[in-house]
C-alpha cells in the first residue's frame, strides 16, 4: 500500500505508515540518522497531510512491532478497552487532534478515549500537534496517583529530590539530601541513581532516605534507581523501599538489552504491593527518553518519537507512581539542541498523559549536546504550564555522578511563583512547619539551610 499527498503539482508517495509516521514527525537528528527524517519542510507537510487522513483503525492494524513476536505490542493491544476503541475507530487523526483541543472535551472524557487508543495512535496525534497545542493539551489532563502521598492534583508542581554522589558516600548523599529538603524539595520522591548496582549499597541508602524521613516526618516516597532485579534482592533482604524502578523502551529487544521482561515489571510489581514499604495502590517508578531504541537497536526502524510512545503503552499496565522521560540525556546523537529537546520533552508529557500516565521530566541536556541552561529554561516553563506532574531538583542543576545539567532548587521554586503552583498540600505543610516557607509560599531566611535538621 503506498501513501500519496499533492503539494504545488509535486506528488508525494510513501510506501509504508512507518515512512509516514517518521516523516510527519519534526526534525530529530535520531531519525536522520536511521535515514528516516523528511528530507525538507515540504515533505513533513505532505506526510502529515497524509497522517491527518488515516484513521484510528488503520494505524491499530499496523503496530511499530509484530504481535506474535513483541510483548511491549502485545500488551498494548491487550489491554486496549475495546469499547472506547469502538467510539472512536472511524475517526480520522486530524478529527481526534481537533476533539482533544475543542474547549468542551473535558479531562474525563480524552482520558477515557485514550484507553481505546493504542501507542501509535497518540504518537500520531501529536505529530498533527504545534507546541502550544501540546502544552494546551496536557494541561486539560489531571491524573493523580498515590504512593505514600498523591500527586497530580491541579496546582501543583512537585519534584523528585536527587542527592547523587560520585561513590554513593552515605554522608555525601546525606548533605545533598538534607540541602535539598531545606529548599522544599522532593515532594514526588527523594530517588537517588547509584553509582554502585548492588543490593548491599541500595538497601543502605534506602535506609538512610527512610531514617531522615521518619526523623523529620518528611511526607513524600523514597526509591533507588538501580536495576529492578538489584531493588527486589535489596526488599528481600529488608530494605524499605517505597517505590521499584525501572528504565524502560518500547520493543521487546529493546527491554532485553536493558536486562529486563515483562514477568520480572510483574513480579517487582506484586513485591512491591506485598513488601514494599508504601500504602499503594502505585508502586511503579519508569523512565524513558526517546532514541533509546534506536541506540540499541530495537526500534523495528521507525521513528523515536513513536518508540517512545509504546514506552507509554507499556507503562499504564502497570498502573505507576511515576513517570519520567529523561527528555535530553541520551545526547545530541538522538535530539541535538535546545529546539529538539524543547519539542521531545512537550511530545513525551503530551503523549504519556494521553496514556493516563503521571507524567515527569528531567529537562536536561549533556555537555557534549549544542544547547545552555536558557533552552531548558524555556521547556521548563511550557512544561510548568502544561501541567508536568514533577521535575527533578538537583544541586544548582549539575549533577556530579551522572554529568549532565538539570534543574536546580531555585528553578522549581521560581517556576512554582511564576505559574502560581505549589508542592503537595501536605508537603508544602511540612515546609511551612519547619520555617522553610511562609504563608505566601514564599522562602524565609531558613530556606537552604540544612543546620535546622540538627
Amino acid at each position: 500500500m503506498s501513501y500519496k499527498a499533492r503539494i504545488s503539482g509535486k506528488t508525494y508517495e510513501f510506501k509504508t505508515l512507518r515512512e509516514v509516521m517518521g516523516k510527519a514527525n519534526e526534525i530529530k537528528s535520531g531519525d536522520a540518522l536511521i535515514g528516516l527524517g523528511a528530507a525538507d519542510a515540504t515533505e513533513r507537510i505532505a506526510a502529515k497531510m497524509v497522517l491527518a487522513n488515516l484513521t484510528v483503525r488503520e494505524l491499530r492494524e499496523q503496530p511499530a512491532a509484530d504481535y506474535e513476536t513483541d510483548f511491549v505490542t502485545r500488551i498494548i493491544e491487550d489491554d486496549l478497552d475495546l469499547c472506547e476503541y469502538e467510539k472512536i475507530k472511524n475517526k480520522s487523526i486530524s478529527e481526534l487532534r481537533e476533539w482533544i483541543l475543542d474547549s468542551r472535551t473535558t479531562s474525563e472524557m480524552i482520558l477515557s478515549a485514550g484507553r481505546g487508543m493504542t501507542s501509535e495512535v497518540i504518537a500520531a496525534v501529536s505529530k498533527l500537534m504545534g507546541n502550544l497545542d501540546l502544552v494546551y493539551a496536557s494541561q486539560k489532563l489531571e491524573i493523580i496517583t498515590h504512593c505514600n502521598t498523591s500527586i497530580g492534583m491541579r496546582g501543583t508542581l512537585s519534584s523528585r529530590l536527587q542527592p547523587n554522589h560520585p561513590t554513593d558516600d552515605p554522608k555525601g548523599v546525606a548533605a545533598s539530601l538534607l540541602e535539598g529538603l531545606s529548599y522544599g524539595m522532593g515532594d514526588a520522591v527523594i530517588g537517588l541513581n547509584p553509582a554502585t548496582d548492588s543490593a548491599d549499597s541500595t538497601g543502605e541508602i534506602l535506609r538512610l532516605f527512610k531514617d531522615v524521613m521518619q526523623k523529620y516526618e518528611v511526607p513524600t516516597q523514597n526509591c533507588v534507581l538501580s536495576h529492578v532485579t538489584t531493588q527486589m534482592e535489596a526488599i528481600r533482604k529488608g530494605a524499605p523501599a517505597d517505590l521499584c524502578f525501572q528504565s524502560i523502551a518500547g520493543s521487546q529487544k529493546s527491554m532485553e538489552a536493558f536486562g529486563v521482561t515483562a514477568d520480572m515489571l510483574e513480579e517487582a510489581n506484586a513485591l512491591m504491593a506485598e513488601r514494599g514499604t508504601s500504602e499503594g495502590p502505585n508502586y511503579m517508578y519508569f523512565e524513558t527518553g526517546q532514541g533509546s531504541e534506536t541506540s540499541c537497536e530495537g526500534n523495528s526502524v521507525w521513528d523515536q518519537q513513536t518508540m517512545e510512545s509504546r514506552c507509554y503503552g507499556l507503562a499504564r499496565h502497570f498502573h505507576p507512581f511515576l513517570v519520567n522521560t529523561v527528555v535530553g540525556f541520551i545526547g545530541p546523537e538522538y535530539l541535538c539542541g535546545g529546539e529538539q529537546i524543547l519539542r521531545a520533552g512537550l511530545e513525551d508529557v503530551f503523549c504519556g498523559k494521553m496514556h493516563g500516565l503521571p507524567m515527569g521530566c528531567d529537562v536536561c541536556y549533556t555537555n557534549h549536546n549544542i544547547c545552555d541552561q536558557s533552552s531548558m529554561d524555556n521547556l521548563l516553563v511550557m512544561l510548568g504550564s502544561a501541567g508536568v506532574n514533577y521535575v527533578m531538583a538537583i544541586p544548582h542543576g549539575d549533577d556530579i555522578m551522572l554529568m549532565y545539567q538539570t534543574t536546580g532548587h531555585h528553578d522549581v521554586k521560581a517556576v512554582r511563583e511564576i505559574l502560581s503552583k505549589k508542592a503537595t498540600p501536605e508537603f508544602e505543610a511540612w515546609c511551612r512547619k519547619w520555617g522553610i516557607i511562609d504563608e505566601n509560599g514564599f522562602y524565609t531566611d531558613r530556606a537552604g539551610d540544612p543546620t535546622i535538621f540538627n
